[in-house]
């Protein structure tokens, strides 16, 4: 008795590995999930890019052994069958650190929304193993049919990926009434602060950049509640509206970000802005877009949803921006490096950051403005900001004296001292244009040797092996000391991009991680070098 006890215990110790294995596919599924902002299309092609990697790991080589001990199952009695199969699935199923074969770079968060589809998913693993194992008990007294068992537990453990998926589908009303409620509530909010004034930020990139500027120098007159990060998504927005917006805010930033057609309305329905700001149309999120001139039409769908009286104040540098659509009754402030109401002279750029005259083409009044952001692009980005400002009534003195106040953006061409080095992080969500001046900028630098740490560019759809060429033909161009690129397959066209340019191939290391290419860069780091970190992909773009 004592032995079927024993055996017992180790089938209820196998079944409870494999569940624990289950446990940790199940987490890593949901963070794929996560970082791909919830969204099923494409963490259906996630797992379709994944083929059949992503339902059959290194645990279920155990169905080999399991099958060829049905064979001969007939030669062992039933519990020592049963200690075999047992024996074999705890070894094969124990060991889980090949689930989460790299450190992630942004970890899983349980939101409430996470904690609710994490249930649905349980639920649907428990239902599935519990049906299929009851066939297991119907004909055996003391012992289960261990193959029955074992085989349903591992077809379980291998629909993980589908459960997540299955769970979203499962929960998408109730996640859709859950957000209507957050948004009539936002909308409520905001119909009883009639004097408040609202400012939405759209463009491919920069948004981030552009609200903070605006945010600093309005706050030289106003009281001004602003987005966080990047919280620019219609739950982002809502969060905002409904816990930070106070009674004596007077002006309210927001960014605005779109992956498909309709985004921006949707965001608009929420929160019409006033005045309408939108800093570029780029290649970012190509992918999901189709063309640039779809992301044109989805950007200026903040044009034609803002308030019937709003002011546009829109990068005049960009043919793509000042052609888009709009009201008849809407106010239009250009604003930009090469054309607008400003006139920009005098640039100068340094390790602290850039100088220039700022003139005001109206009055003539001018201002120099001296600031600790990086880059061309960020001039153009600032100029936005002082037509916002400008239409706030502020004076140039003022706004140039805000804007030396004006902090770098976490990870946008954020400078960093690390020691005896120096770091240039810009690893946010890079693109054409952006990658380009990072490179320009980390060229700047002649103290020390310069090296750029990057993966390349990705949702550029059939441009990003074009563009990730050309982005490593430019940095071949630029003379810096060194390259380290993430992902061998990735950045093979910026490989060849370099060797084009006829870059030492000598200077170019090829890393599996970026914590890999990190901890050589330390290893092998001098006092004055120059670190440029340019994109840091989620961890779903890992390859290995």
């Amino acid at each position: 008795m004592i032995y079927f006890i024993f055996v017992e215990l180790l089938i209820f110790a196998f079944l409870m590995v494999v569940l624990r294995h289950s446990f940790m596919r199940a987490k890593h599924f949901l963070h794929v999930f996560q970082q791909l902002g919830y969204k099923m299309p494409e963490y259906w092609k996630y797992i379709k890019g994944n083929q059949l990697g992503a339902f059959v790991v290194t645990a279920h080589l155990f169905a080999v052994p399991l099958f060829l001990l049905s064979f001969v199952e007939s030669r062992f009695t039933v519990t020592a069958y049963a200690l075999l199969v047992s024996i074999f699935g705890i070894g094969f199923f124990l060991p889980t650190a090949y689930i989460r074969a790299q450190r992630p770079k942004k970890p899983l968060v349980f939101t409430p929304r996470l904690k609710r589809l994490f249930a649905t998913v349980a639920v649907l693993y428990v239902v599935l193993v519990l049906a299929g194992s009851l066939p297991a008990w119907q004909f055996r007294v003391l012992l289960p049919d261990v193959t029955i068992l074992a085989l349903v537990w591992v077809l379980a453990d291998m629909l993980t990926p589908l459960f997540v998926l299955f769970a979203a589908s499962l929960m998408k009303p109730v996640e859709n009434r859950i957000q209507e409620g957050f948004k009539h509530k936002a909308r409520q909010k905001l119909a009883q602060m009639r004097d408040l004034r609202i400012i939405g930020i759209t463009g491919s990139y920069g948004k981030t950049s552009v609200k903070f500027m605006i945010k600093t120098l309005l706050e030289e007159r106003f009281s001004v509640c602003a987005t966080p990060g990047s919280f620019n998504t219609p739950m982002g927005i809502c969060k905002v509206i409904n816990g930070d917006l106070e009674a004596h805010h007077q002006v309210l930033v927001l960014e605005m970000g779109a992956r498909h057609r309709g985004n921006i309305k949707e965001l608009c329905d929420i929160a019409s802005p006033h005045i309408a700001v939108i800093s570029n149309v780029g290649k970012a999120h190509l992918e999901s877009f189709g063309s640039q001139e779809i992301i044109a039409k989805t950007k200026g769908e903040l044009l034609l949803n803002s308030r019937p009286d709003a002011t546009a104040v829109l990068n005049s540098d960009d043919p793509l921006v000042m052609g888009m659509p709009r009201r008849q009754s809407t106010t239009v402030i250009p604003a930009g490096l090469e054309s607008g109401i400003f006139v920009v002279d005098d640039v100068r750029y340094g390790r602290e950051g850039c100088t220039f005259t700022l003139t005001l083409k109206e009055t003539g009044e001018s201002a120099t403005v001296t600031t600790r952001l990086l880059g061309e692009h960020t001039i153009r980005n600032l100029m936005l900001a002082f037509g916002v400002g400008h239409h706030f009534g502020l004076r140039l003195q003022t706004m140039a004296l805000a804007a030396a106040r004006i902090e770098p953006v976490e990870h946008r061409l954020e400078l960093k001292p690390a020691g005896d080095i120096t770091i240039i992080d810009d690893a946010f969500n890079s693109n054409p244009i952006g990658a380009k001046n990072a490179v320009d900028v980390l060229a700047q630098f002649m103290d020390g040797r310069r090296f750029i740490i990057t993966p390349g560019m990705v949702e550029l759809g059939e441009e990003e092996e074009a563009e990730n060429r050309a982005f490593g033909r430019h940095i071949g161009e630029s003379g810096i000391e060194g390259v380290y690129l993430v992902g061998p397959k990735r950045t093979r066209p910026i490989y060849e991009g370099l060797t084009e340019a006829g870059y030492a191939e000598d200077k170019i290391k090829v890393f599996e991680s970026f914590f890999d290419a990190r901890d050589y860069m330390n290893a092998t780091k001098q006092p004055g070098d120059v670190v440029l970190l340019e994109n840091d992909l989620p961890d779903v773009y890992n390859e290995s």
